[in-house]
């Protein structure tokens, strides 16, 4: 009998490959008994930080049918169902064209990947490098290069989460999620990112895992176009019939459009075409920054516990008029600039599978709604019943950023201040962005410090002046007192939505048109955009025949 065992609580130094010794223990029965055993989820129970406990829930197979029915009478263990992942059956309908797949971020990859996989032959749409090249030209802008607006932090292969730290944490369960994990596996991730509550690739492992998922896509027949940038759709009697890039038009009835959440002259060209879309919600903030040390010894009372599990992180909401959250903690990380435009500045965090940096950052934004974006133009779509423009939240990024850029004079230095200050509205004294008196910080390019104020909307700045001090006093004073701001964080997810329909997952009236991915508003993180390419990417085989071998 296949059983599922929630709860199982061991301390942190019980290896994983001494479960069935331990689980048999806490039943009192042989070892022997739990030799096939899966571990579905393994979490971290630190609230109580000299005594940190694994939770796990196991999937566990038992030939005994007597422990089998005593095991049953254990609160949290049940006959487990795992439900199986969903292979649809390839459609009728001829395909004249091979499928596009425009941006090869985390949506794009799982897209192209599958289709390729069932036999149609995907050509993906990639407006920056390979990543091979694509790393090169981001350390280059890390040493003081100029930035390239088409291969940089976010655009390129792999799309922004290649360098955005690799968390795979979704909130989202099923066999469509375990179909993305085990594909990253087989691609060059761990095993373990399978079931760590909190897994995590790291920047330095994402880029060998992008460039094994394209050559698995193009020995299936893909192909792959770099520095080929769309440019606009070519629609008829409401239908798509192909799309214009800067390589040139392309014939095409299928697109899966997975452009990412920076792509913003896209989202200009798409709402000049009537492409229904709208104005959503979106998280903004800055970046805060300790020693790793600081976070290690709040979080470890044990000195062994960092030798067991790596750097600590922490996730911290300070509830109140408005809530804010971090967001992307990134233990033992690096601060990097988050740029797709000239004229622009703007932060996000990352760190490798080592966690290794003396730093830890993270996010520290709040939610703002389409109607605190600010008078803006009436929209072509349902939100100008509201009177906000589709992308009145892009051009809320857009004049936060440009403020920042300002402020270091076009030299992509960070805006810097002490926490405490920000917090007790003490402003730094002017400097020069030239000069260096800010503290430490892992930012590549060097920090200036001024008013952080100067480079947020006054209600996320008021809220996260308020929230501070709540997220300081549950951790005794100590999460602020060696702290750092650094900012604008405008990327924390996409201001706009555009528009698809739930069964169909195409856009009203632009049949063949497919919305997927963080850019389309769909999605917040890396497994949940490559679940939503993977659920597109099915509707397509389900509705169409594979193309015919070349």
């Amino acid at each position: 009998m296949q059983l599922r065992l929630t709860n199982i609580r061991l301390p942190v130094d019980v290896p994983e490959d001494a479960l069935p010794v331990e689980v048999a223990r806490l039943w009192g029965t042989s070892g022997s008994d739990f030799q096939r055993i899966r571990i579905l989820r393994k979490s971290l129970d630190a609230r109580a930080h000299a005594n940190l406990q694994f939770v796990y829930t196991l999937q566990v197979d038992i030939d005994d049918a007597r422990l089998a029915e005593r095991l049953l009478l254990s609160p949290g263990a049940i006959v487990d169902r795992e439900e199986r992942f969903e292979e649809p059956e390839s459609g009728n309908s001829p395909l004249a064209e091979r499928p596009i797949v425009v941006g090869s971020g985390p949506a794009g990859i799982l897209a192209a990947y599958y289709l390729a996989r069932r036999g149609y032959r995907p050509l993906i749409l990639e407006r920056g490098d390979p990543v091979k090249t694509r790393v090169s030209a981001i350390r280059a802008f890390d040493r003081g290069g100029p930035h390239d607006e088409e291969n940089n932090y976010l655009f390129g292969e792999g799309g922004a989460g290649t360098f955005s730290d690799g968390k795979l944490t979704c909130r989202m369960s099923g066999p469509d999620v375990d179909w993305v994990l085990r594909h990253f596996v087989e691609c060059g991730g761990k095993p373990s990112i399978r079931y760590e509550y909190r897994p995590h690739l790291g920047s330095n492992r994402l880029p060998m895992i992008v460039r094994n998922f394209r050559r698995r896509i193009e020995a299936w027949g893909g192909e792959y176009r770099f520095r080929c940038r769309l440019e606009g759709l070519s629609i008829a009697d409401g239908r798509l019939r192909g799309v214009l890039t800067s390589s040139g038009p392309i014939a095409a009835s299928l697109v899966i459009l997975a452009i990412g959440h920076s792509a913003r002259d896209t989202y200009d060209q798409l709402h000049d075409a009537d492409v229904p879309m709208e104005a959503k919600a979106f998280q903004l903030g800055l970046r805060i920054e300790q020693p790793q040390q600081a976070v290690n010894q709040f979080k470890y009372a044990n000195a062994q516990y960092l030798r067991l599990l790596g750097a600590a992180d922490y996730a911290l909401t300070a509830r109140g008029e408005r809530d804010v959250f971090t967001f992307c903690m990134c233990a033992g990380g690096y601060i990097i600039p988050s740029i797709s435009e000239a004229g622009m500045f703007c932060t996000n965090g990352m760190s490798n599978s080592r966690h290794d940096s003396p730093f830890a950052n993270s996010g520290i934004v709040v939610t703002l709604d389409p109607t605190e974006f600010g008078a803006s133009l009436p929209g072509t779509t349902r939100d100008a019943a509201r009177g906000i423009h589709p992308l009145a939240g892009v051009r809320l990024q857009q004049r936060f950023e440009s403020l920042a850029y300002r402020l270091g004079r076009g030299s992509y230095r960070s805006p810097l201040q002490q926490a405490v200050d920000f917090v007790n509205l003490r402003s730094p004294p002017p400097t020069r962005p030239d000069a260096n008196p800010a503290p430490p910080c892992s930012y590549p390019r060097g920090a200036f410090e001024t008013s952080l104020d100067q480079i947020l909307p006054t209600a996320v700045a008021r809220a996260i002046r308020a929230g501070l001090p709540i997220m300081d006093r549950s951790w005794g004073g100590a999460f602020l007192r060696d702290a750092i701001l650094v900012g604008p964080e405008m990327r924390g997810s996409s201001p706009v939505r555009i528009v698809r329909d739930a069964i169909s997952r195409q856009t009203p009236g632009i049949a063949g048109l497919y919305p997927v991915g963080e850019g389309a508003g769909y999605a917040g993180g890396i497994v949940s955009a490559a679940v939503d390419g993977l659920r597109s990417a099915k509707s397509i085989v389900h509705q169409f025949a594979p193309l015919e071998p070349r």
